[in-house]
């Protein structure tokens, strides 16, 4: 009897591990994408230059992203509307455009294919499978697992803050699913180009003021049409 009890057992724990791991869906806030690029790394960090590559706030199930201009970050370059796997460019940030007929007159474009501000990609890290694991460690004061991947041209380095929080990003979903946490930053080192960049994502809670705007004018025309 009590051999056929075991199976049970087992089964119930793991249920019980199971349901207590629940992701929360996040529906509001900002993530902004910061890239640093370190040349000639081996001879110290000195030669350095960073880039904002993207500004995405978050509503619901809309995006807006804000592509600032890499040679005058306070100019935006860019400005897409993001939902359902599909974007739309905006030609400006007049906080008058509606939603609702962007993604009607408007074809849509699949964000795999974009070629401006944040890649959205399905595709795996590369050598994911050959991965060392790290001992955790402590950035701004948040800990991280770590994993590394070695190979003869690069040696890069992840990092994931534990999470059930899911951001409407990720710059690798599976790894974030594998770790339970997010994937907040890559340091990868160029071992031709003696080239190191780092890879940020940075969560925020608030959103950025263009797309604060578009947001809370939407609300209002939702708002007026359901009266």
């Amino acid at each position: 009897m009590k051999i056929k009890l075991i199976p049970f057992i087992l089964l119930t724990k793991m249920l019980i591990v199971s349901s207590c791991h629940k992701e929360i869906k996040s529906k509001k806030g900002g993530i902004d994408l910061i890239s640093n690029v370190y040349f000639d790394a081996s001879r110290g960090l000195d030669q350095m230059q960073s880039f904002h590559i993207s500004k995405m706030s978050y509503s619901e199930d809309h995006l807006i992203e804000i592509v600032p201009d890499r040679t005058f970050p306070e100019i935006n370059k860019q400005l897409f509307l993001i939902k359902d796997s599909l974007y739309y460019p905006l030609l400006s940030e007049n906080k008058a455009t509606i939603f609702s007929e962007v993604v009607f007159k408007q074809k849509p474009l699949s964000v795999s294919e974009k070629k401006e501000g944040a890649v959205f990609s399905k595709e795996h890290i590369a050598n994911y499978r050959n991965r060392r694991k790290l001992s955790d460690t402590i950035l701004f004061g948040k800990q991280y697992k770590r994993f590394e991947i070695n190979s003869p041209w690069n040696y890069t380095r992840f990092y994931i803050y534990p999470t059930d929080t899911i951001l409407p990003y990720a710059l690798y979903r599976h790894a974030e699913q594998d770790y339970r946490g997010r994937l907040e930053r890559i340091d990868s080192y160029n071992k031709k180009t003696d080239i190191f960049v780092t890879l940020q994502l940075i969560p925020r809670k608030n959103w950025d003021e263009a797309a604060k705007e578009l947001f809370e004018f939407n609300h209002f025309v939702e708002r007026s049409k359901s009266e």
